[in-house]
């Protein structure tokens, strides 16, 4: 053989794409590891022409999962965001969209048994420690994919997968305002810097000049507000305690408006270096969390409920998102018990990746 064979899944996780794979299958070490992933997605070419990616960060992904030794998992899910263009790999983020695809692919992998109509699977999120419940729609044959579940950014239903996320507060920065303040201003723009489930720094769109209404195309194209975001990003980043933010997908960035299609708020999220077309699982709740928290920069966007959990629905470029919040309000913000989103996924292929061999041999 000339080239490296590896065992894969093709799926769709919500909004999001890419490899399914066995961590057991792949190289331990993660510089090895980390130019397998390059050569698998094909990065270093916009349209990732010579690897699986699809030329967009939502669909360079990859979820690696294996048994867990974790007292409480059944799945570790280990992830990582390859870079389009620039033949990097970054371990530090958590990826929600992905993770909705971790249950069905742990029963197609064989590290999970389905039982049932339904079957429960806990999830350990490595990068983040984060533990995630997925609800599984399966029967004796394995996992069910047909349903009536919608999710904008996806054009037909599929079975839901609710999750469960916990022990999301402080995954990176270790802590649920990493810049001990409510309110920080870098570049002269008021920032919300926050990390719950994603480190994010959120700031009104009104604060660059933009509606927050604007879509993900015209946003692209607006470099003039991408310079600006990313110097406040980088130093709110590094505000934050995060290293090498340049280089890094952490901290994403969020801009909040009022609603106008009957959400809770407006918002459109950043991969950082692009508009995400829908928006992050994990980003949902980071923001839904700025929501509900006094005195952020969401304050007076939208009327804050009383309610225990607290729906949240978030207005993104292509529809809307859902977030049920259970949470108490604390002096130092929230004390944030778990959030619930419904995701679908869908198996799309399966088989073998090949990599050259010069990348990695197995032997």
């Amino acid at each position: 053989m000339t080239q490296t064979t590896i065992p894969f899944l093709f799926m769709r996780g919500g909004t999001s794409r890419g490899p399914y794979l066995n961590r057991a299958d792949l190289p331990e070490d993660h510089e090895t590891l980390s130019q397998v992933l390059i050569a698998m997605v094909g990065s270093g070419h916009p349209l990732n022409i010579d690897g699986i990616g699809g030329g967009n960060a939502v669909t360079t992904k990859v979820a690696m999962l294996s048994h867990s030794d974790h007292p409480w998992a059944d799945v570790d899910y280990f992830f990582a965001q390859v870079s389009v263009e620039d033949q990097t790999v970054d371990f530090k983020p958590t990826c929600g969209n992905i993770l909705s695809g971790v249950g069905p692919a742990a029963i197609e992998m064989g590290l999970i048994t389905a039982t049932g109509n339904e079957t429960i699977v806990n999830i350990h999120a490595v990068n983040t420690g984060a533990r995630v419940i997925a609800k599984v729609q399966t029967s004796p044959d394995g996992v069910i994919y047909d349903g009536d579940a919608s999710i904008d950014g996806v054009p037909n239903s599929a079975a839901p997968v609710a999750l469960q996320f916990m022990d999301t507060i402080g995954g990176v920065t270790g802590a649920f305002l990493p810049t001990g303040n409510l309110i920080d201003t870098f570049e002269g723009i008021d920032v919300t810097c926050m990390d719950v489930a994603m480190p994010m720094v959120i700031a009104r769109a009104e604060s660059f000049g933009l509606t927050g209404y604007e879509s993900a195309e015209a946003l692209n194209d607006n470099s003039d507000f991408f310079s600006k975001m990313e110097d406040v990003r980088v130093q709110a980043g590094e505000a934050m305690g995060i290293k090498n933010v340049a280089k890094s997908v952490t901290p994403k960035f969020g801009l909040l408006a009022p609603a106008r299609d009957g959400g809770t708020v407006a918002t459109r999220y950043f991969m950082p270096w692009k508009a995400h077309p829908t928006m992050a699982v994990t980003g949902a709740q980071c923001l839904a969390s700025c929501v509900l928290t006094p005195n952020t920069v969401a304050e007076g966007l939208a009327a804050r409920s009383n309610d225990r959990p607290a729906t949240i629905t978030l207005e993104h470029a292509s529809g809307q998102i859902e977030v049920l919040v259970d949470y108490n309000l604390t002096v130092d913000g929230i004390d944030l018990r778990s959030a619930g989103l419904v995701r679908t996924a869908r198996l799309l292929a399966r088989g073998e990746v090949m990599i050259p061999r010069k990348v990695w041999s197995k032997r």
